[in-house]
C-alpha cells in the first residue's frame, strides 16, 4: 500500500478456491488491522443498480424544499427520515450536507420499561412526491447486508474464529441507509461536509459517485484522500469491531471536506450493525494476533460500548440534537 491509496480487495476471491479464499482473508485481516479501510471490488453489485440509486438519490434532492421537509426527520422520533443541510453534528461541529435515514422498517416499541435505544426502532419516512424511492433502498439494504454478511464470514475465518461467529451473536441487522449530498462551498477553506470520526457499529460500505472525492482517512496522523473507485465500495470498520478483538482490529478517523462550488457529490453510506441489543463478546484470537493487539481506544468523550444499541444511541443523541430535544429531552438531559 502506498502512502497515498488504501488496500484493494477483491470480494469474489472468495468463491474461486481454497488458496484465492485464504489469500483475500489474509488481505482482509491486513487491511484492517493496519488500516481500518480499504476499497472493495468484486461484490457483484452490477452498474445498472448504481445507475438506479443515483438516479433516485439526485430526483430526491432535486425535490422542492417543501417535497423534501414532509419527511424531516424532526418528525420522527426514531432520528428518520431528511435532514436538512446544517442539520447533523459532528464533534459538536455543523456538517455541510443533506440527507435521508432510512432504516429497518419495523414498528415503534410501545413499551415504557424498554429499553433506552428501543427508541431507534420504528417505521421510516417516505416522500408522497418520489415513491419509487422506498423499492430502490430496500433493494440495496438488502444486497449490500448479503455483502456484509460474507464479509463478516470472512473476518471470522481470518481471525482464528468459525466462520458462523457473528453469525451466531449478530441478530437480526440493524441496517442505517445514508442517502447524502454534499452541496459545494465556496469558503477560502475547506468546509467540513463530515467532522473527522470513527463509525459506532461494525461495518460500513460507502458508494461514492464517480469522479467525487472528499472523503479522507487519517493514518500516522496524516490525512489520506480516498476518491471514488469506479466498480467498488470504500469499506471500514467500526468500533465494535475494535472493541470485539481487543483493539488487534482498527477502527479508524475519517472526514468528509466539502466540494467546491458550484460542483456537489452524493455520497451513499450504508452501516451494516448487529441487532440492538446484541453484544460481541470478544474474540479468542491466536497467539500470535493477540499479541499485536493494541487495546481498545479509550476517549472519555467517546467511550465504546459492547452493546450495539448503547453505541448507536450515542451516536444518534450527538448527532441530531433538535431530534432528541423533541422527542427524547429525558435521555439528553441523563446524558448530560
Amino acid at each position: 500500500m502506498s502512502a497515498q491509496s488504501l488496500p484493494v480487495l477483491d470480494l469474489s476471491l472468495l468463491d474461486q478456491g481454497p488458496e484465492a479464499a485464504e489469500a483475500f482473508r489474509a488481505d482482509l485481516r491486513r487491511a484492517t488491522h493496519e488500516v481500518g479501510f480499504f476499497y472493495l471490488v468484486g461484490t457483484g453489485v452490477s452498474p445498472e443498480l448504481e445507475g438506479r440509486l443515483h438516479r433516485a438519490a439526485r430526483t430526491f434532492f432535486a425535490l422542492p424544499d417543501e417535497a423534501k421537509l414532509e419527511i424531516e426527520n424532526i418528525k420522527s422520533p426514531h432520528f428518520r427520515g431528511y435532514t436538512r443541510i446544517g442539520g447533523e453534528r459532528t464533534q459538536g461541529l455543523v456538517d455541510w450536507r443533506e440527507q435521508i435515514d432510512i432504516g429497518p422498517e419495523r414498528p415503534a416499541i410501545d413499551d415504557p420499561d424498554a429499553p433506552a435505544y428501543a427508541a431507534l426502532v420504528g417505521p421510516n419516512l417516505w416522500p408522497s412526491a418520489q415513491p419509487e424511492l422506498r423499492a430502490i433502498a430496500d433493494e440495496w439494504t438488502t444486497i449490500l447486508s448479503a455483502v456484509g454478511r460474507k464479509l463478516l464470514r470472512a473476518w471470522a475465518e481470518a481471525l482464528g474464529a468459525p466462520a458462523t461467529y457473528f453469525d451466531d451473536h449478530f441478530g437480526e441487522a440493524q441496517t442505517l441507509l445514508k442517502i447524502v449530498r454534499y452541496p459545494g462551498s465556496s469558503a477560502p477553506e475547506p468546509q467540513q461536509g463530515v467532522g473527522a470520526h470513527k463509525d459506532a457499529g461494525v461495518l460500513t460500505l460507502l458508494w461514492v459517485e464517480p469522479g467525487k472525492g472528499g472523503l479522507q482517512v487519517e493514518k500516522d496522523g496524516d490525512w489520506i484522500d480516498a476518491p471514488a473507485v469506479p466498480g467498488s465500495f470504500v469499506v471500514n470498520i467500526g468500533e465494535l469491531l475494535e472493541h470485539a478483538t481487543g483493539g488487534y482490529l482498527t477502527a479508524t478517523n475519517h472526514r468528509v471536506v466539502s466540494p467546491r462550488a458550484p460542483e456537489d457529490r452524493i455520497s451513499v453510506p450504508f452501516f451494516f450493525n448487529p441487532s440492538l441489543d446484541a453484544e460481541l463478546p470478544a474474540i479468542t484470537l491466536p497467539a500470535e494476533l493477540a499479541a499485536q493487539a493494541r487495546g481498545i481506544s479509550q476517549d472519555p468523550r467517546n467511550p465504546i460500548h459492547g452493546l450495539h444499541g448503547e453505541n448507536a444511541l450515542k451516536s444518534r443523541l450527538r448527532a441530531h440534537p433538535d431530534v432528541a430535544a423533541i422527542w427524547h429531552p429525558e435521555l439528553v438531559s441523563a446524558r448530560a
